[in-house]
Protein backbone atom coordinates (compact mmCIF):
# COMPACT_ATOMS: atom_id res chain seq x y z
CA UNK A 1 0.00 0.00 0.00
CA UNK A 2 2.95 2.44 1.11
CA UNK A 3 4.54 2.17 -2.69
CA UNK A 4 1.07 2.43 -4.51
CA UNK A 5 0.35 5.56 -2.50
CA UNK A 6 3.90 6.89 -3.11
CA UNK A 7 3.36 6.08 -7.27
CA UNK A 8 -0.47 7.90 -6.68
CA UNK A 9 1.49 11.05 -5.14
CA UNK A 10 4.13 11.01 -7.58
CA UNK A 11 1.67 10.79 -10.39
CA UNK A 12 -0.35 13.72 -9.04
CA UNK A 13 2.60 15.53 -8.82
CA UNK A 14 3.59 15.65 -12.38
CA UNK A 15 -0.30 16.15 -13.54
CA UNK A 16 0.26 19.29 -10.96
CA UNK A 17 3.68 20.63 -12.84
CA UNK A 18 2.20 19.87 -16.20
CA UNK A 19 -0.87 22.32 -15.72
CA UNK A 20 1.49 25.24 -14.14
CA UNK A 21 3.61 24.66 -17.61
CA UNK A 22 1.02 24.23 -19.57
CA UNK A 23 -0.63 27.80 -19.68
CA UNK A 24 2.83 29.41 -20.15
CA UNK A 25 3.88 27.41 -22.84
CA UNK A 26 0.57 28.27 -24.29
CA UNK A 27 1.19 31.85 -23.87
CA UNK A 28 4.56 31.85 -25.15
CA UNK A 29 3.51 30.16 -28.16
CA UNK A 30 1.87 33.65 -28.88
CA UNK A 31 0.77 33.78 -32.32
CA UNK A 32 0.39 30.57 -33.49
CA UNK A 33 -2.04 31.95 -36.66
CA UNK A 34 -2.30 34.95 -38.80
CA UNK A 35 -3.35 38.37 -36.28
CA UNK A 36 -6.25 40.72 -37.76
CA UNK A 37 -5.73 44.32 -37.34
CA UNK A 38 -8.91 46.11 -38.04
CA UNK A 39 -8.07 49.96 -39.30
CA UNK A 40 -11.77 51.33 -38.50
CA UNK A 41 -11.30 53.82 -41.89
CA UNK A 42 -10.84 53.41 -45.71
CA UNK A 43 -7.55 51.94 -47.37
CA UNK A 44 -4.90 54.08 -48.01
CA UNK A 45 -5.68 56.96 -45.64
CA UNK A 46 -2.92 57.81 -42.55
CA UNK A 47 -4.27 55.74 -40.59
CA UNK A 48 -4.50 52.51 -43.06
CA UNK A 49 -0.64 53.57 -43.97
CA UNK A 50 0.46 53.67 -40.89
CA UNK A 51 -0.89 50.20 -39.62
CA UNK A 52 0.87 48.56 -42.80
CA UNK A 53 4.30 50.13 -41.98
CA UNK A 54 4.07 48.88 -38.41
CA UNK A 55 2.70 45.73 -38.34
CA UNK A 56 4.47 44.39 -41.86
CA UNK A 57 7.56 44.46 -39.00
CA UNK A 58 5.56 42.89 -35.96
CA UNK A 59 5.03 40.14 -37.85
CA UNK A 60 9.00 40.19 -39.29
CA UNK A 61 9.46 40.63 -35.11
CA UNK A 62 6.98 37.47 -33.98
CA UNK A 63 7.20 34.93 -37.47
CA UNK A 64 2.92 35.72 -38.06
CA UNK A 65 1.07 37.70 -40.54
CA UNK A 66 -0.63 40.97 -39.28
CA UNK A 67 -3.37 41.30 -41.95
CA UNK A 68 -4.58 44.94 -42.04
CA UNK A 69 -8.89 44.47 -42.01
CA UNK A 70 -9.90 47.92 -43.31
CA UNK A 71 -13.69 48.38 -41.87
CA UNK A 72 -14.36 52.06 -42.32
CA UNK A 73 -17.75 53.47 -41.60
CA UNK A 74 -19.22 55.86 -38.76
CA UNK A 75 -16.24 57.83 -37.69
CA UNK A 76 -14.41 55.10 -36.78
CA UNK A 77 -17.03 53.23 -34.84
CA UNK A 78 -18.18 50.36 -36.68
CA UNK A 79 -14.56 49.07 -36.84
CA UNK A 80 -13.56 50.12 -32.74
CA UNK A 81 -17.14 48.11 -32.06
CA UNK A 82 -16.29 45.00 -33.94
CA UNK A 83 -12.62 45.08 -31.98
CA UNK A 84 -14.47 45.89 -28.94
CA UNK A 85 -16.83 42.53 -29.50
CA UNK A 86 -14.40 40.30 -30.39
CA UNK A 87 -12.47 37.78 -28.90
CA UNK A 88 -9.94 38.82 -25.99
CA UNK A 89 -7.67 36.31 -27.31
CA UNK A 90 -4.94 38.78 -29.08
CA UNK A 91 -6.19 37.42 -33.08
CA UNK A 92 -8.56 40.93 -33.30
CA UNK A 93 -6.53 44.22 -32.55
CA UNK A 94 -7.94 47.96 -33.40
CA UNK A 95 -5.56 50.61 -34.92
CA UNK A 96 -6.91 52.81 -32.55
CA UNK A 97 -7.08 56.97 -33.51
CA UNK A 98 -7.98 60.18 -31.59
CA UNK A 99 -11.45 60.32 -33.38
CA UNK A 100 -13.35 56.65 -32.10
CA UNK A 101 -11.08 56.36 -29.21
CA UNK A 102 -11.09 59.76 -27.58
CA UNK A 103 -13.42 62.27 -29.12
CA UNK A 104 -16.22 59.44 -30.74
CA UNK A 105 -17.46 59.09 -26.52
CA UNK A 106 -18.20 63.21 -26.11
CA UNK A 107 -19.60 63.81 -29.96
CA UNK A 108 -21.99 61.16 -30.41
CA UNK A 109 -24.98 60.92 -28.54
CA UNK A 110 -25.19 56.96 -27.92
CA UNK A 111 -21.90 54.64 -29.19
CA UNK A 112 -22.12 50.95 -29.09
CA UNK A 113 -18.63 50.83 -27.19
CA UNK A 114 -17.36 52.15 -24.18
CA UNK A 115 -14.28 53.68 -24.77
CA UNK A 116 -13.17 53.93 -21.17
CA UNK A 117 -13.73 50.03 -20.29
CA UNK A 118 -13.97 47.75 -23.76
CA UNK A 119 -10.34 47.98 -24.92
CA UNK A 120 -6.80 46.77 -23.21
CA UNK A 121 -4.65 49.32 -24.24
CA UNK A 122 -0.97 48.14 -25.49
CA UNK A 123 0.74 50.98 -26.48
CA UNK A 124 0.79 54.69 -28.46
CA UNK A 125 2.40 54.51 -32.04
CA UNK A 126 2.20 58.09 -33.42
CA UNK A 127 1.16 61.68 -32.88
CA UNK A 128 0.82 64.10 -35.40
CA UNK A 129 0.35 68.04 -34.99
CA UNK A 130 -2.09 70.16 -37.16
CA UNK A 131 -0.87 73.31 -39.14
CA UNK A 132 -2.89 76.43 -38.93
CA UNK A 133 -2.90 77.28 -42.74
CA UNK A 134 -4.74 80.66 -43.84
CA UNK A 135 -5.30 81.88 -47.25
CA UNK A 136 -2.57 84.15 -49.04
CA UNK A 137 -4.75 86.60 -49.50
CA UNK A 138 -5.60 86.98 -45.62
CA UNK A 139 -3.45 89.97 -44.50
CA UNK A 140 -2.16 88.60 -41.32
CA UNK A 141 1.44 87.32 -41.74
CA UNK A 142 1.54 85.69 -38.13
CA UNK A 143 -1.12 84.27 -35.25
CA UNK A 144 -1.00 87.46 -33.29
CA UNK A 145 -2.30 88.82 -36.36
CA UNK A 146 -4.76 86.23 -37.33
CA UNK A 147 -6.30 86.64 -33.47
CA UNK A 148 -6.00 90.45 -33.54
CA UNK A 149 -8.50 90.24 -36.54
CA UNK A 150 -10.93 87.52 -35.44
CA UNK A 151 -11.24 89.91 -32.48
CA UNK A 152 -12.07 93.09 -34.97
CA UNK A 153 -14.08 91.13 -36.74
CA UNK A 154 -15.82 88.17 -34.93
CA UNK A 155 -17.73 85.52 -36.70
CA UNK A 156 -16.76 86.90 -39.99
CA UNK A 157 -13.73 84.67 -41.09
CA UNK A 158 -13.78 80.75 -41.79
CA UNK A 159 -11.99 77.66 -41.24
CA UNK A 160 -12.44 74.59 -43.27
CA UNK A 161 -12.34 71.43 -41.51
CA UNK A 162 -12.20 67.21 -41.92
CA UNK A 163 -15.83 66.96 -40.79
CA UNK A 164 -17.91 68.09 -37.74
CA UNK A 165 -16.27 66.53 -34.94
CA UNK A 166 -13.04 65.47 -36.50
CA UNK A 167 -10.18 65.42 -34.62
CA UNK A 168 -9.49 69.12 -36.12
CA UNK A 169 -12.33 70.47 -36.02
CA UNK A 170 -12.36 69.98 -32.30
CA UNK A 171 -8.13 71.53 -32.63
CA UNK A 172 -10.13 74.68 -33.36
CA UNK A 173 -12.62 74.97 -31.25
CA UNK A 174 -10.15 74.95 -28.32
CA UNK A 175 -8.20 77.17 -30.14
CA UNK A 176 -11.21 79.39 -30.34
CA UNK A 177 -11.71 78.62 -26.57
CA UNK A 178 -8.21 79.55 -25.34
CA UNK A 179 -7.75 82.24 -28.00
CA UNK A 180 -10.69 84.12 -27.08
CA UNK A 181 -12.10 84.58 -30.43
CA UNK A 182 -14.39 83.04 -33.11
CA UNK A 183 -13.96 81.44 -36.21
CA UNK A 184 -16.92 79.93 -38.86
CA UNK A 185 -16.54 76.01 -38.92
CA UNK A 186 -17.38 75.22 -42.53
CA UNK A 187 -17.40 70.82 -42.34
CA UNK A 188 -16.03 69.07 -45.41
CA UNK A 189 -15.49 65.68 -46.42
CA UNK A 190 -12.06 64.99 -45.31
CA UNK A 191 -8.84 66.96 -45.14
CA UNK A 192 -7.35 67.03 -48.89
CA UNK A 193 -10.85 69.08 -49.99
CA UNK A 194 -10.64 71.46 -46.62
CA UNK A 195 -7.60 72.71 -47.59
CA UNK A 196 -7.67 72.85 -51.64
CA UNK A 197 -10.66 75.95 -50.82
CA UNK A 198 -8.12 77.45 -48.72
CA UNK A 199 -5.52 77.30 -51.79
CA UNK A 200 -8.77 78.89 -53.91
CA UNK A 201 -9.45 81.23 -51.40
CA UNK A 202 -12.91 80.20 -50.82
CA UNK A 203 -12.54 79.57 -46.89
CA UNK A 204 -9.88 81.93 -45.17
CA UNK A 205 -8.21 78.95 -43.06
CA UNK A 206 -7.80 75.28 -42.36
CA UNK A 207 -6.16 73.28 -39.60
CA UNK A 208 -4.16 70.88 -42.21
CA UNK A 209 -2.32 67.73 -41.46
CA UNK A 210 1.27 69.02 -41.64
CA UNK A 211 2.54 67.13 -45.02
CA UNK A 212 -0.40 68.92 -46.94
CA UNK A 213 -0.51 71.90 -45.65
CA UNK A 214 3.94 72.27 -45.94
CA UNK A 215 4.10 71.49 -49.83
CA UNK A 216 1.00 74.06 -50.39
CA UNK A 217 3.14 76.35 -48.06
CA UNK A 218 6.54 76.04 -49.89
CA UNK A 219 4.51 76.43 -52.70
CA UNK A 220 3.09 79.43 -51.74
CA UNK A 221 -0.18 79.11 -52.17
CA UNK A 222 -0.86 79.27 -48.56
CA UNK A 223 0.47 80.92 -45.02
CA UNK A 224 1.24 78.82 -42.29
CA UNK A 225 0.93 80.57 -39.25
CA UNK A 226 1.57 77.93 -36.92
CA UNK A 227 2.00 74.13 -35.20
CA UNK A 228 -0.47 73.00 -32.94
CA UNK A 229 1.60 70.68 -31.24
CA UNK A 230 3.49 70.68 -28.17
CA UNK A 231 6.90 71.09 -30.63
CA UNK A 232 7.72 72.37 -34.03
CA UNK A 233 7.24 69.89 -37.08
CA UNK A 234 10.67 68.68 -38.80
CA UNK A 235 8.76 69.67 -42.12
CA UNK A 236 8.03 73.36 -40.78
CA UNK A 237 11.29 74.30 -38.42
CA UNK A 238 10.83 78.13 -38.90
CA UNK A 239 6.78 78.18 -38.28
CA UNK A 240 6.88 78.16 -34.14
CA UNK A 241 3.78 76.50 -32.23
CA UNK A 242 0.50 78.00 -31.19
CA UNK A 243 1.72 78.06 -27.53
CA UNK A 244 5.12 79.64 -28.73
CA UNK A 245 3.41 82.32 -31.01
CA UNK A 246 0.88 83.82 -28.32
CA UNK A 247 -2.05 81.18 -27.20
CA UNK A 248 0.49 79.71 -24.02
CA UNK A 249 -0.67 76.40 -22.65
CA UNK A 250 -2.19 75.35 -26.19
CA UNK A 251 -1.70 71.78 -27.59
CA UNK A 252 -3.61 69.79 -29.71
CA UNK A 253 -2.48 66.87 -31.59
CA UNK A 254 -3.88 63.69 -33.08
CA UNK A 255 -2.27 59.95 -32.57
CA UNK A 256 -2.76 56.47 -33.73
CA UNK A 257 -2.22 53.70 -30.99
CA UNK A 258 -3.12 49.81 -30.85
CA UNK A 259 -5.58 48.67 -28.76
CA UNK A 260 -7.19 45.24 -28.13
CA UNK A 261 -10.27 43.79 -26.58
CA UNK A 262 -11.20 43.79 -22.96
CA UNK A 263 -9.59 40.96 -20.64
CA UNK A 264 -6.88 40.03 -23.36
CA UNK A 265 -4.36 38.45 -21.65
CA UNK A 266 -1.37 40.63 -20.06
CA UNK A 267 1.58 38.13 -21.59
CA UNK A 268 -0.34 38.87 -24.89
CA UNK A 269 -0.60 42.64 -24.41
CA UNK A 270 3.26 42.65 -23.18
CA UNK A 271 4.46 40.59 -25.95
CA UNK A 272 2.93 42.98 -28.87
CA UNK A 273 3.97 46.01 -26.52
CA UNK A 274 7.83 44.30 -26.79
CA UNK A 275 7.66 43.77 -30.42
CA UNK A 276 5.97 46.81 -31.59
CA UNK A 277 8.49 48.80 -29.60
CA UNK A 278 11.35 47.63 -31.87
CA UNK A 279 9.77 48.36 -34.63
CA UNK A 280 8.85 51.97 -33.84
CA UNK A 281 12.78 52.09 -32.81
CA UNK A 282 13.92 51.24 -36.49
CA UNK A 283 15.09 54.56 -37.90
CA UNK A 284 13.99 53.62 -41.55
CA UNK A 285 10.36 53.82 -40.17
CA UNK A 286 11.12 56.85 -38.19
CA UNK A 287 12.06 58.48 -41.06
CA UNK A 288 9.23 57.18 -43.60
CA UNK A 289 6.64 58.45 -41.13
CA UNK A 290 8.66 61.64 -40.44
CA UNK A 291 8.15 62.50 -44.29
CA UNK A 292 4.47 62.90 -43.62
CA UNK A 293 4.69 64.77 -40.36
CA UNK A 294 4.28 62.37 -37.98
CA UNK A 295 5.85 61.25 -34.90
CA UNK A 296 6.51 57.89 -33.31
CA UNK A 297 5.49 57.94 -29.70
CA UNK A 298 5.78 54.05 -28.16
CA UNK A 299 4.92 53.69 -24.63
CA UNK A 300 3.80 50.92 -22.63
CA UNK A 301 0.23 49.48 -21.62
CA UNK A 302 -0.28 51.62 -18.25
CA UNK A 303 1.10 55.13 -19.98
CA UNK A 304 -0.87 54.73 -22.80
CA UNK A 305 -4.17 54.06 -21.09
CA UNK A 306 -3.59 57.17 -19.17
CA UNK A 307 -3.04 59.38 -21.84
CA UNK A 308 -6.23 57.98 -23.25
CA UNK A 309 -7.98 58.45 -20.10
CA UNK A 310 -6.28 62.24 -20.26
CA UNK A 311 -7.69 62.62 -23.68
CA UNK A 312 -10.91 62.02 -23.49
CA UNK A 313 -11.39 64.20 -20.59
CA UNK A 314 -10.00 66.90 -22.55
CA UNK A 315 -12.14 66.92 -25.68
CA UNK A 316 -15.20 66.02 -23.59
CA UNK A 317 -14.69 69.63 -22.34
CA UNK A 318 -14.04 71.22 -25.52
CA UNK A 319 -16.89 69.14 -27.22
CA UNK A 320 -19.66 70.83 -24.21
CA UNK A 321 -18.23 74.18 -24.61
CA UNK A 322 -19.06 74.23 -27.94
CA UNK A 323 -21.90 72.57 -28.12
CA UNK A 324 -21.15 69.74 -30.71
CA UNK A 325 -23.77 66.81 -30.95
CA UNK A 326 -23.88 63.94 -33.61
CA UNK A 327 -26.19 61.05 -33.93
Amino acid sequence: MYGLSRKVGAALARLALCAAILPGAAQAAYPDRPVRVIVPFAAGGGADIVARLVFKGVGEQLGKAFIIDNRGGAGGIVGADAVAKAEPDGYTLLLGQSGPNAINPSVFSKLPYDARKDFAPITQLTRYPYVIAVKKQLPVDNLKALIDLAKRKPGTLTVSTAGQGSSAHLAIELFMRQAGISINPVPYKGAGPALLDVVSGVVDMTFGDAASASKQAQAGNVKALAVTGARRSPLLPDVPTVAEAGVPGYEASAWHGVLAPRGTPAPIVHTLQQAIAKVLADPALRARLAQDGIETVGSSPEEFNRALLAEIDKWHQVVVDAHIKLE
